[in-house]
């Protein structure tokens, strides 16, 4: 016999409704904890932090990627107590410095082998982002995307140049496919043999083949590949290495030390700080993943402001009504968002737990070490804490030293022995040269205009050409001109950045090439520098003086004109209407552009406004788009007192009559006018002050809907009183038009 009661929908509903809004607001309440947390990591509490995180673990799920403020906490702790004039960061200093030739790769400081150049122009070698030794650019801090492809022209050179070492290079990068195919064995063998035939590739070498000896777990093996020389203490990647293995072998205490160093040396080392995450994670995480904490104790433990002291640990759960825990829920929250109202957390009193509750909140003995750990800062004022910060990170008052373990003994490098080491390594380091008999110019020479580089820019795709041969191909499509390759997201960027290793060759060693190929380049542009001769035309509309003139730019010539607009300085065009017979009209006027917005197809908003009036003199072509020889135009003045007196009654006469024309429109036709022309200019005191007269005969020619001959022949007038009659004639018979 069955005793399940049937239970009502209504009722079934509620208790369904109820336990989502207790899940939901237990989330918030998750999130505000998780929030506090991070605030308290970003103002250095680091102690308060792993309070706070420990929490938050307790009551649901943390992902390492949530500690990443956690960790840069930690970091900055022991990147201070590590300082000195010796120290990780001068240690790195010492052996970027040795970096000097145009042929290193500036994370690991070898030899670039097959080149990548990235979006902001810098070139490092394809190891380096195949392995994921960098995040960041090492010289400005761009982020890396890790699409890039091999720079075609460099590594054509480099294989040209240096042969033997671009051979040694591949065959260092057939050890990481090796082990990336987990044929580790084969991989073992060929790092060997490259060891003990090239001694200048050993740190390399040595680095792979501790990888995979790690994964044949010979870990002994593998430690010693990544402890090889003295300077291996500020390398990141053999650091990073070293952690990997002692990870690997169980010892979490050393790998999180190891991780600290190799994050000290390269604070943007990608992989050491995920693994500094995981590493935390677990230590913070609850022993029993299935026992969770009720809301009460959570809040208890949490909260300052409570007097409970019971432990964790001591606390028996029961079972909750939906009621019970959306009071609990509510109650808690409030606390929460009251603390997230005070100032950067700086007010805020610390949970009040015991060192021992502390610990015994973190469960297994195993997360008890690892709190003690990290939260030894040694800025708490704690002298206890500090001197087991000390002996847990292995950092000493007095001197650095190199963390080991495993069957290596405890090495500590003396300061001057370090630093000697550094020196010898500096000097041992030989700049590499290029041979003369196999320097072309012809090498360095743009697929598109068929010159030496000027201003030689990368695409993703790895091909290179000069700057404007490239925008102009991106003109007329977005894709790469050799290997049609889409370059649409290249294009929406707009990074055109010069390739600094092509550049700094090219005027190193084609110094006179490089001269010549300047100087034809500043004379094109004084060229297109000049506003009288050689013009660029822009067919399309009317252009008043003093009037906004919005274009929207889409074909090519006109994009290559405007381009050349911005990159001259001169910042001016003419705008000119069509002509059938000529081309373009006789008259026309200057447009000056104040901004250009590129959308992501190439296309251009550019908003400009009217400046000179012009006549043309000739007509010519450049690259597509029209040109003309100009002439300047002005009113010419009146000097007569009474002449100048009747010429300003007629202004004055025009500009009320103008007012009460616009005044009277149509409020949509008056709306319309305000958003495309703005309002009507002011009444001038001085109607003589500028070569082109009043702004407010050029505003009224603008709106007045009348033909653009007749507008054209006004524009060309020289005479104000002339332009004034005209005008009032065109306002008297609007006017005179019954307004319907």
């Amino acid at each position: 016999m069955s005793h399940v009661q049937d239970v009502p929908e209504e009722r079934s509903a509620f208790f369904i409704g109820a336990d989502s809004d207790a899940v939901s607001e237990e989330e918030d309440h998750h999130q505000l904890i998780l929030q506090k947390a991070n605030a308290l990591a970003s103002e250095n509490c680091l102690k308060e932090a792993i309070d706070w995180f420990s929490v938050a673990m307790r009551y649901g799920t943390v992902r390492p990627e949530h500690l990443s403020t956690f960790v840069d906490c930690i970091l900055r702790n022991f990147k201070r107590k590590a300082a000195g004039p010796d120290s990780l960061s001068g240690q790195s200093r010492d052996v970027a410095s040795c970096a000097d030739d145009v042929f290193d790769c500036h994370n690991c400081h070898g030899f670039l082998g097959e080149p990548v150049t990235l979006d902001c122009g810098h070139t490092y070698c394809k190891r380096c982002l195949q392995r994921r030794l960098l995040s960041k650019c090492k010289l400005c801090s761009e982020a890396v995307s890790g699409k890039e492809k091999v720079n075609v022209i460099l590594c054509g050179l480099l294989e040209k140049w240096f042969p033997d070492e671009l051979k040694k290079s591949k065959t260092l990068c057939e050890v990481d496919e090796l082990c990336r195919r987990s044929r580790y064995q084969e991989a073992v063998s060929l790092a060997t043999d490259i060891i003990q035939c090239d001694p200048e590739t050993t740190a390399a070498a040595r680095l792979s083949r501790a990888e995979a000896y790690m994964a044949l777990k010979l870990y002994r093996l593998a430690l010693e590949d990544t402890e090889f020389s003295p300077e291996s203490s500020c390398s990141a990647e053999a650091l990073f290495r070293k952690a990997m293995v002692l990870h690997e072998m169980g010892q979490v205490d050393e790998s999180l030390q190891v991780f600290l160093r190799c994050l000290a040396v390269d604070e943007d080392f990608p992989s050491a700080k995920r693994q500094v995450e995981k590493i935390l994670c677990d230590l913070l995480s609850p022993a029993d993943e299935n026992v969770k904490v009720g809301l009460r104790e959570t809040t208890q433990n949490t909260s300052p402001h409570l007097r409970s002291k019971t432990l964790v640990s001591d606390v028996k759960v029961q079972p909750q009504s939906p009621d019970q825990r959306q009071h609990q829920i509510r109650a808690a929250s409030a606390h929460l968002h009251l603390d997230s109202q005070e100032k950067r957390w700086e007010s805020v009193e610390r949970p009040g737990l015991s060192r021992a509750h502390s610990l015994r909140m973190h469960g297994s003995s195993c997360g008890e070490e690892g709190l003690k750990r990290v939260c030894s800062a040694p800025q708490l004022g704690d002298e206890d804490k500090g001197s087991l910060l000390k002996r847990k990170l292995s950092v000493s008052d007095t001197e650095p030293c190199v963390v080991d373990s495993g069957s290596s003994k405890l090495k500590k490098q003396g300061v001057k022995g370090a630093k000697g080491s550094r020196q010898k390594a500096a000097k041992a380091k030989t700049s590499r040269s290029v041979p003369e008999d196999l320097l072309d110019p012809n090498d360095l020479e743009c697929s598109l205009c068929m010159r030496l580089f000027y201003e030689p820019v990368t695409t993703p795709c790895g091909h290179t050409f000069c700057k404007n041969c490239l925008e102009r191909c991106l003109d007329h499509m977005p894709q790469c001109p050799l290997c049609k390759e889409s370059l649409k997201e290249y294009l929406a960027c707009r990074k055109y950045r010069v390739t600094t290793v092509l550049d700094t060759l090219i005027k190193q060693y084609l110094r006179q090439e490089h001269a010549e190929r300047t100087k034809t380049q500043v004379e094109e542009t004084r060229e297109l520098s000049d506003l009288t001769k050689n013009v660029p035309i822009f067919v399309c509309t009317m252009a008043y003086p003093t009037v906004p003139c919005p274009l929207h730019v889409f074909e090519p010539r006109y994009r290559l004109m405007i381009r050349r607009c911005m990159d001259t300085g001169t910042r001016q065009f003419g705008m000119c209407i069509n002509d059938p017979q000529k081309g373009f009209a006789d008259y026309g006027c200057m447009l000056t552009i104040r901004s250009v917005h590129f959308l992501p197809d190439g296309r251009s908003v550019v908003d400009t406004i009217g400046g000179k009036r012009f006549r043309v003199l000739t007509r010519g072509m450049k690259d597509g788009y029209s040109t003309a020889d100009i002439e300047h135009l002005g009113d010419t003045r009146v000097e007569d007192s009474e002449e100048l007196e009747r010429l300003q009654e007629l202004h004055d006469a025009v500009y009320e009559q103008a007012r009460d024309w616009f005044q009277n429109l149509k409020i949509h036709f008056h709306n319309q006018i305000l958003q495309h022309f703005g309002p009507m200019p002011e009444r001038e005191a001085d109607i003589q002050a500028t070569p082109n007269g009043p702004a407010c005969c050029w505003w009224l020619l603008a709106v007045l809907p009348i033909d653009p001959r007749y507008q054209l022949s006004v524009l060309s007038m020289t005479s104000l009183k002339e332009r004034l009659v005209k005008i009032q004639h065109i306002l008297t018979y609007l006017q005179s038009i019954p307004n319907n």
